[in-house]
């Protein structure tokens, strides 16, 4: 078994120093793994189901939406995908934040990063509870989540080899899935599909329904919707080749998210009335197929749906157990989170599974006041850590071309400027967070966690200092 790694930095460790090899993990990754994970990652429930609130709220705008928000998250996983090829890390973005701002920031945007992921296992877990109950009416949904739980803690606290399987299927069959829905709308659109007539141009009339304002809820929905694209650098980490695998994976990924999100957007709303009420209380990619009358399309479209959130359900659990252990490891929190066996944190595992379990305990105990407060807490966690990424990729990128000079494997575009662009962007997203009543109540929880965050990395920082 191997022994667990020390937790205490050497004085001589400098933050901006790669972090050590980590031989206690296994490395049971495959280029095809981390391939469709790249993929599978941002192919999520905020797709399949909660782009119909954007649709409702911008109309056929929501493509525009989706395609700005798109080139943001392009920019993001490019840079990503620069630091993690130079210094692959089961702590990803928290590793090199620490390395280029301080540990800090390491700190703040690894536990914010960990709450986030664990609050998503319970909501995902819930979706999914949701949709089986709605096939077998009469079970409660507890019991399913339950069920979920522990499947996907089993597998996670097996070998990594088992999540990766699991998440090349659960994203081959998401990515199948999108492209067939792809075809079978453009041909509906083209009005070759047999059965259906084109609907041309009459649904995309009202292109603002509501106006700016409504672009606006459409963006900040799509933005989120992007969720999921860390997983592929944490996953890296873990793999037989990480540079070459976080290489190819993030380049292959690119032109795909592009397709899959923005071109379903744009079949959604030609072929089915932006305002029609199924979009919501169905999810588009059901609603449109129903639309079509496509016998039993509907229904078959809700087992890929309870795929993704299976899916994000067993990524999530993964990545929040490395963000965790990659944080302890490194002397952020309690040493029992660190102790691996059989090449896996398993007790980062369990606890992250607990903690994603009593998340959904919440939702039905206190759901009017804990549970709510714990949403919009992490609701705008993932621009926070964006922004940690950008920062992070302007400081290393400056240090590695002073230094060593060496070009890296994967580059980001249009260094520095694309940067600045990338962040010039999230400044914008959390100015309109800031306009909206729903979103600003996110935004201000949002901040106080992570300023609370970066205040005990900061005091734990000086402490360490000065020893």
């Amino acid at each position: 078994m191997p022994s667990s790694p020390s937790l205490e930095t050497p004085p001589q460790r400098r933050a901006d120093a790669p972090e050590a090899p980590d031989a206690s993990l296994s490395h049971g990754l495959k280029q095809r793994h981390l391939s469709m994970i790249a993929l599978g990652g941002v192919i999520g429930s905020g797709l399949f189901v909660g782009s119909g609130a954007g649709i409702a709220a911008a109309g056929p705008s929501i493509v525009v939406a989706f395609a700005l928000s798109g080139l943001l998250v392009m920019l993001v996983m490019r840079m990503l995908g620069e630091m993690s090829a130079a210094y692959p890390s089961s702590g990803s973005f928290s590793a090199h934040a620490e390395r280029a701002i301080g540990p800090w920031a390491g700190f703040a945007a690894g536990w914010s990063f960990w709450v986030l992921l664990c609050t998503a296992v319970g909501m995902e877990g819930i979706g999914a509870a949701k949709i089986v109950q709605g096939w077998l009416p009469g079970t409660p949904q507890w019991m399913w989540v339950a069920l979920f739980m522990v499947v996907f803690c089993g597998t996670n606290l097996a070998a990594v080899k088992n999540f990766g399987e699991f998440e090349f299927w659960f994203a081959a069959l998401k990515v199948g899935a999108i492209s067939l829905f792809l075809v079978l709308g453009a041909l509906a659109v083209a009005g070759v599909l047999p059965g259906t007539d084109s609907p041309g141009a009459s649904n995309l009339t009202d292109f603002l329904p509501h106006g700016s304002e409504g672009l606006v809820i459409g963006l900040l929905a799509s933005v989120f919707a992007y969720g999921g694209l860390e997983t592929v650098t944490i996953a890296a980490a873990e793999s037989e080749d990480p540079v070459r695998g976080v290489a190819n994976a993030v380049r292959t990924a690119m032109w795909r998210i592009a397709l899959f999100y923005v071109g379903s957007m744009a079949v959604v709303v030609t072929l089915v009335p932006w305002d029609s009420k199924e979009i919501v209380t169905k999810g588009p990619y059901v609603a449109a197929l129903d639309h079509l009358g496509i016998p039993g399309a509907g229904q078959l479209m809700n087992v890929v749906v309870l795929v993704a959130l299976l899916s994000a359900m067993n990524a999530n659990t993964y990545g929040s157990s490395r963000i965790a252990y990659s944080l302890v490891r490194r002397g952020m929190g309690p040493k029992a989170l660190a102790k691996v066996s059989g090449g896996v944190p398993r007790v980062a595992v369990l606890v992250s599974s607990v903690f994603g379990f009593a998340c959904v305990l919440l939702s039905y105990w206190r759901p009017d006041d804990v549970f709510a407060w714990l949403l919009n807490m992490i609701g705008a966690v993932i621009l926070v850590v964006w922004i940690f990424i950008a920062v992070s990729q302007l400081v290393l990128r400056r240090r590695m071309e002073r230094g060593s000079g060496e070009r890296p494997a994967v580059r980001m575009w249009g260094f520095p400027w694309l940067t600045w662009v990338a962040l010039a962007g999230m400044a914008a997203i959390f100015v309109l967070m800031a306009r909206q009543p729903d979103t600003r109540v996110q935004l201000y929880s949002t901040g106080g966690m992570t300023l609370t965050l970066a205040a005990v990395g900061y005091v734990r920082q000086r402490a360490r200092a000065g020893r």
